[in-house]
């Protein structure tokens, strides 16, 4: 500052000074070659930065810049982001440079949909989402049984019916019967849920253990709860399928996991986040026992994602003493507390989803609600007092328009509450009059584009071609409608990797590429939108855009670099795309060797 204000009077000195005609020259170069001196030592000095990364193509999520050349980093915060040149000034002695060698980086992938236990737990018991036919299932469940104890229970998720490449010569309402699992398993009790979480097989011995028997269907029939169905043969047999809330006659057989392997499950699930770029995670639907694992591993130090998490609705004590207490806005911003997960209805697979009109391919079925709508009303009411988020798992048609309908009563009640940001987890199934809603409303479609490429080719099946063609993975629609679109892949229902999820945003096709042109292209995000919907809108869904999202100055260093430039690429090149790298608060945490 002494040096600029020695320029000012250096300056305003030598134009009033009284000048002979012969020193001018020599004053006048004197004077110009002290004003740039001068100049060149008022400009702004810049401090060393702890990481420099440059030599790639980086997509920022800022409609001011979208692409630049370098990104700057101090601590967990985005000092610069810009030319290669302007970054190169911030390189010191100490400071860390990172050459992309050409990749491409983008903002850090927030998973705007999953379960974050269940990522983990997916990794500890039978992962079943490959599985190509019945007989494959029976046969990974008898290798589980040669390896267990007798007596222990065989857990594991993944399969769906519909997407075998052989179907079993019997099926029961689409499913197929428990007889040739029991027949591997018969000294050890086996619950498998669906790849949608909303229905799962069990043996005969399960059904043992849980009561479930011939002499006892009818009973059970009468007691079980609302929103539930035990499938059953002409002869009232239970089949070993259990739909929605029905679950919970065996479930609640099932041992509970211990600390150690709930800790096991957390810290599988945060390895698999650093793996597929991942560095925020909204987890629908968490316990009070989550929660408190969650604050461990944060006051250990060793969270390591951001979450953004959803109470379960299913625990109305739960619910209610945080509406009582307030929101948890973590200024550290890893766990953050002010929303909570209805689940309102089932899904499509299972035939749970909740319709306007009954299934195609099962004419007397309509689905079914599995929370009460007045509860959904009463929850929105209370929610808006106490400055929490709603987030209501709807699949069906009419489960989004009972809840919008909710929605929109609890909004006109409540006034004065204007950035309420309330969600529709799924947005699935639409009835077109509702599509505009979601603009009007300021309610938040959380979309899982992966399901369209892999639910669309059996989901006609369920619902024909004029209700698919007209209210199925709207994506543009609701986005023309001004809606804000959160997507992700409600992991471990479809893999955690974004990438394939990218991909059918942008392409409407199966991961084999089908059909030439996509489903409905007109629906098609274009890859901006997609990777918007991945990052800032993401952000937006969970009341932080502010702080990350996008590549900014100020903003939380959380970035992911990929192999492939996902922005450019071919179409079925974007799903070559590998993690390179993942950064969480300017820390390298994956490295893809």
């Amino acid at each position: 500052m002494g040096k600029c204000l020695g320029l000012t009077i250096y300056v305003s000195a030598a134009f009033h000074m009284t000048l002979n005609l012969k020193h001018m020259k020599y004053i006048f170069s004197m004077f110009l070659f002290g004003a740039l001196c001068l100049l060149i030592s008022c400009g702004p000095s810049v401090k060393p930065a702890d990481k420099v990364i440059l030599g790639g193509t980086i997509y920022t999520v800022d409609d001011n810049q979208p692409i630049v050349e370098a990104v700057v980093i101090n601590g967990d915060k985005i000092e610069f982001a810009g030319s290669e040149t302007e970054a190169r000034k911030y390189i010191g002695d100490n400071t860390e440079v990172i050459d992309l060698e050409g990749k491409t980086m983008t903002p850090g992938f927030i998973e705007g949909h999953g379960h974050f236990m269940g990522v983990g737990y997916n990794e500890l018991n039978l992962d079943l989402m490959y599985v190509a036919s019945y007989d494959e299932l029976v046969a990974k469940v008898k290798e589980a049984v040669e390896r267990a104890q007798p007596g222990q229970w065989i857990l594991g998720r993944g399969w769906h019916q519909d997407k075998w490449d052989v179907k079993p010569d019997k099926l029961i309402k689409g499913f197929q019967t428990h007889h040739l699992l029991s027949e591997v398993s018969p000294n050890n009790p086996v619950f498998l849920r669906h790849a949608s979480g909303h229905a799962a097989l069990a043996n005969a011995k399960a059904m043992e253990v849980a009561g479930v028997n011939q002499l006892s269907v009818e009973a059970l029939k009468e007691s079980s709860e609302e929103g539930g169905e035990i499938i059953r043969d002409e002869m009232g047999n239970p089949t070993g399928i259990f739909n929605e809330r029905a679950m919970g006659i065996i479930s609640k057989h099932i041992p509970q996991d211990d600390d150690s392997r709930d800790s096991q499950a957390l810290s599988l699930a945060i390895q698999a986040c650093w793996r597929n770029g991942i560095t925020s995670f909204h987890d629908a639907g968490a316990s009070r026992e989550n929660i408190e694992l969650f604050n461990q591993f944060k006051n250990d130090g060793k969270l390591g994602v951001r979450l953004y998490v959803m109470l379960t609705g299913w625990d109305r004590d739960l619910v209610y003493e945080w509406f009582k207490n307030g929101p948890t806005i973590d200024p550290d911003n890893l766990l953050t507390i002010r929303s909570v997960k209805l689940n309102c209805d089932g899904a499509l697979g299972s035939r749970g989803a909740w319709l306007l009109e009954p299934y195609t391919d099962r004419p007397d079925f309509y689905g079914m609600a599995t929370f009460p709508m007045d509860s959904v009303l009463t929850t929105s009411r209370a929610a808006l007092k106490s400055g929490f988020q709603v987030c209501a798992h709807s699949i069906g048609d009419r489960a989004n328009q009972e809840i919008l309908n909710r929605y929109e009563q609890a909004f006109t009640e409540n006034p004065g509450v204007k950035d309420h940001r309330f969600r529709i987890e799924h947005a699935q199934h639409l009835h077109p009059n509702d599509i505009p809603r979601f603009g009007k409303l300021g309610v938040i479609p959380a979309m899982q584009a992966i399901h369209m490429s892999s639910d669309r080719p059996w989901a006609i099946e369920r619902l024909g071609e004029k209700r698919i063609v007209e209210g199925a993975y709207m994506w543009q629609s609701l986005l023309k409608s001004g809606a804000v679109i959160v997507n992700g892949t409600d992991a471990p229902v479809e893999p955690l990797n974004p990438i394939p999820s990218f991909y059918a945003s942008v392409t409407r096709k199966t991961l084999k590429g089908e059909p030439a042109g996509g489903y409905e292209p007109n629906e098609k995000m274009t890859r901006a939108q997609a990777l918007r919907s991945y990052t800032l809108d993401a952000a937006y869904g969970a009341f932080e855009e502010k702080i990350k999202g996008s590549i900014e100055k100020g903003k939380l260093a959380d970035l992911v670099v990929f192999t492939e430039n996902i922005m450019e690429a071919g179409e079925m090149d974007i799903l070559k795309a590998e993690v390179a790298m993942t950064f969480v608060g300017g820390k390298v945490v994956y490295k893809n060797q």
